[in-house]
């Protein structure tokens, strides 16, 4: 039973002035604007990127209370840089650049996957006598010099190969059946035979033991003080792979179509289907599946980092495993 002095408390406490400020609190804490989040990608819009499209198109990440610009790239990204200084807070990358970057200082963090696989590899003419790595000894590779995956194949394989600088065109290995070219295998399998070629063979970095993952990086700083967004943000981008690759794409692909006018939607779709296929983003691992989305292993980071250093890309013991991924954000 309330005495005359505790109701005198009761009514003091809550008076004019403290019920409407404790009700505009409330109303505040309701109001918060939505946290900025800028992801720079690795390259133009296509569906390599299904993931961040269809969680911005379908507003999975405004459901998380997030506002996220997605930013194009292309071969001038550098994604790695931005992250580092702050002027993104998501990128896209691949799990061997980013070890590099680690190694050289920069605060970056991989903390989930894009792909379980890069889809990196090399075109082979269907015309070709190529058909195994160990073929390629004494060929001319049309690739980038400095891609870690032909240093792999030197030394695994003992290869004497020729490297021309690749342009990012398939022309010049329409115009020769003896071509060997680096590319993905959901791109330029699907330009060669829209122009009119014949479906090449794909000799994978898998199929090697090259393992690398396509990944989502974060500046380490950003990790450190923003971890229920990194939450929420990774929520959202797991949620929008499963929805594009179990859905309808179409929200995703209108995205990429405004963001990259080029796009072509027969080249989106099938290449959608080829993701699907080579189960890049579930993985193709006996246990894989929708819940492996996003999913990172200490495991492969280990055999990645001692590979690297077998190829002396990264000096013996410069990097760890918790220096540079963690999957404590995921879902």
């Amino acid at each position: 039973m309330l005495t005359p002095r505790s109701l005198l408390a009761a009514l003091v406490w809550f008076s004019p002035f403290t019920l409407p400020a404790l009700l505009s609190a409330a109303d505040s804490d309701k109001k918060q604007p939505p946290f900025k989040i800028t992801v720079q990608l690795d390259w133009i819009a296509e569906p390599e990127h299904g993931g961040f499209y269809q969680a911005q198109a379908r507003g999975f990440f405004a459901a998380e209370g997030l506002d996220v610009t997605i930013v194009p790239g292309g071969p001038n990204a550098f994604v790695m840089q931005k992250i580092a200084t702050n002027q993104a807070q998501i990128g896209q990358g691949d799990s061997t650049d980013a070890l590099q970057k680690v190694a050289e200082g920069l605060p970056v963090l991989c903390v989930g996957a894009v792909f379980q696989d890069d889809p990196s590899g090399l075109l082979v003419n269907a015309a070709s006598p190529v058909r195994r790595f160990e073929d390629l000894a004494g060929k001319t590779i049309i690739a980038r010099p400095e891609w870690t995956f032909l240093a792999f194949l030197k030394k695994k394989y003992g290869l004497k190969v020729n490297v021309v600088p690749q342009n990012f065109s398939v022309a010049a290995f329409l115009g020769s059946k003896e071509a060997i070219q680096q590319g993905y295998s959901i791109a330029e399998p699907y330009h060669i035979v829209h122009a009119g070629g014949a479906k090449p063979r794909f000799l994978s970095t898998w199929d090697a033991g090259f393992r690398a993952y396509a990944v989502v990086l974060t500046n380490k700083k950003f990790a450190r003080e923003h971890p229920a967004e990194l939450r929420a943000f990774l929520r959202a981008y797991v949620h929008g792979w499963r929805d594009y690759l179990e859905g309808d794409p179409a929200p995703a692909h209108a995205a990429m179509k405004q963001a990259n006018p080029n796009l072509d939607p027969a080249f989106a779709l099938a290449s959608r289907q080829l993701i699907i296929e080579q189960k890049l983003v579930t993985g193709r691992d006996s246990d894989a599946g929708p819940a492996n989305i996003g999913r990172l292993t200490t495991a492969r980071f280990t055999t990645q980092i001692q590979q690297l250093e077998e190829l002396a890309v990264l000096p013996k013991g410069k990097v760890s495993v918790e220096q540079a991924m963690t999957a404590e954000f995921l879902p």
